[in-house]
């Protein structure tokens, strides 16, 4: 789909360009009708104006995007730094904007980076959905984007991430040897790429140590500290796992906090390791094994593809995945007793 100019549209309406502009910019000498029908006719065609262009050819706006499911994670801060870092050194400037994993708010506001508000955008996504065609809205902009953390598996451009698949087989591998033969997983909506991928290496592991899969210990949750406390009470109760493998650090804290109040001793009853990147892991009682996460290195190297492209647009036509290495730190909670 080809990019609707500013050009195009006034000779669709048989309207010079200076009149379609100042209807775009409000001004006081273009009557309400005029202005009406041609936004109504912008609104047709898909066109949304560059208000913050310059006229003159090749103007960058010198600013990016960053988009992220939620601020109250640990690891995004580390990825905004490393991603600012380069913005910086490359003379730009970041607008942060939250989804609060929801696809629809994605969508809306990468909708609304289409008018030249930014060069390039550095996106983790949302949430699975099915419809992502508002990542073409970028796509018919010229605007490269860039996915770090999470993707879309429909999505064609380039991906940075971790090596979840075998950090999460060698968690689960850990449990094992520490004798865990009922290992549940807790994920936060599993459809989200990082949430089935690190489902993959669990089941990779029990697989190689010919331990059955059993869909009750899967554990999908939501946002909600109230009902995910609930929700794992119930699994403790039930099925009485002797391991957790958590794929995010929130829902291993409330693991933590719901065996102190069911007298559930950990490691001794259930032993624990998660994703983090909590750097006061070592300080918990007991100590949190975790599976640390790259997001600074994550950050900057999406940063860095991203403005390689701003430099040289290249057009990839599958998912181009660029893995770093996480690091296993074995503590407390998993220890054999």
């Amino acid at each position: 789909m080809s990019q609707i100019t500013i050009v195009d549209l006034a000779e669709t309406l048989g309207l010079s360009k200076s009149t379609v502009s100042r209807a775009f910019r409000d001004s006081s000498d273009i009557s309400p009708k005029t202005k009406e029908r041609i936004l109504a006719k912008a609104e047709e065609l898909g066109f949304s104006p560059n208000l913050y262009a310059s006229s003159l050819r090749g103007n960058r706006s010198q600013t990016i995007a960053i988009i992220i499911p939620e601020f109250g994670n640990k690891f995004f801060s580390q990825a905004i730094k490393g991603i600012e870092l380069v913005a910086r050194s490359k003379k730009y400037h970041t607008l942060i904007y939250v989804t609060d994993n929801n696809v629809q708010n994605e969508a809306s506001i990468v909708r609304s980076l289409g008018n030249g508000r930014v060069d390039g955008v550095l996106i983790s996504a949302s949430g699975e959905g099915k419809d992502h065609s508002h990542l073409q809205t970028l796509i018919d902009h010229d605007i490269p984007i860039v996915f770090f953390d999470r993707s879309y598996d429909d999505f064609h451009g380039h991906f940075v991430t971790g090596n979840d698949f075998e950090s999460s087989r060698l968690a689960t591998q850990h449990l094992i040897d520490n004798g865990c033969k009922n290992i549940a997983y807790l994920v936060i909506n599993q459809k989200v790429s990082i949430g089935k991928i690190r489902m993959d290496g669990y089941r990779k592991a029990l697989e190689d140590n010919g331990i059955p899969f059993r869909e009750e210990l899967i554990l999908d949750t939501e946002n909600d500290e109230t009902k995910n406390r609930a929700a794992i009470r119930n699994l403790i109760k039930q099925h009485k796992p002797d391991g957790i493998f958590a794929s995010v650090e929130r829902l291993a804290i409330s693991t933590i906090r719901v065996a102190g109040e069911e007298g559930v001793q950990i490691p001794e009853d259930l032993k624990l390791i998660c994703f983090s990147c909590l750097d006061i892991a070592d300080l918990l009682n007991p100590s949190l094994s975790v599976v640390k996460q790259p997001a600074f290195a994550m950050g900057k190297e999406a940063a860095n593809f991203l403005f390689r492209t701003l430099d040289k647009p290249v057009e990839l036509h599958q998912q181009q995945t660029t893995l770093l290495q996480s690091s296993l730190i074995f503590q407390n909670s998993s220890r054999k007793i």
